[in-house]
């Protein structure tokens, strides 16, 4: 199997990149008008201004949608190298307004409105990936 590329963190997101290296999972939260964000980016969507800061949150949520991938769009695939594979699509429980992909690490397909744990996801070259599964009961 193809070494899969990983993930280039760029200006606005390396320090989210480093965090979830350390198992942490952080929104940026606007620096004018303290609107959270996420993904990162260098200018707030409700105000428009620079600057924000981090803010670690718990990574739990619940499925806004999903799908079943069939094709693998990187060389290499996905993690584990699985096709085909679920891709969620998770609102965060701290930050209703902020959604957040990854991969699904259930035994079940997911479902609308299903509550998710993050799950921390090492690749090889040292970089984290937050991955989803049911939450515990």
């Amino acid at each position: 199997m193809r070494e899969r590329p990983p993930p280039v963190p760029d200006r606005d997101s390396a320090e989210w990149w480093e965090r979830l290296a350390r198992r942490e999972f952080a929104v940026q939260r606007c620096d004018s008008c303290d609107t959270p964000r996420f993904p990162p980016r260098a200018f707030c969507p409700a105000c428009h201004r620079e600057g924000a800061r981090w803010e670690a949150v718990e990574p739990v949520g619940t499925v806004e949608s999903w799908i079943v991938n069939h094709q693998a769009f990187t060389p290499g695939g996905t993690p584990g190298g699985a096709e085909p594979y679920v891709v969620v699509m998770v609102r965060l429980a701290a930050v209703p307004r902020c959604l957040v992909h990854g991969n699904w690490r259930g035994d079940r397909e997911p479902r609308g409105g299903q509550a998710v744990r993050g799950v921390y996801t090492p690749l090889s070259d040292g970089l984290m990936l937050l991955d989803w599964r049911p939450a515990a009961r």
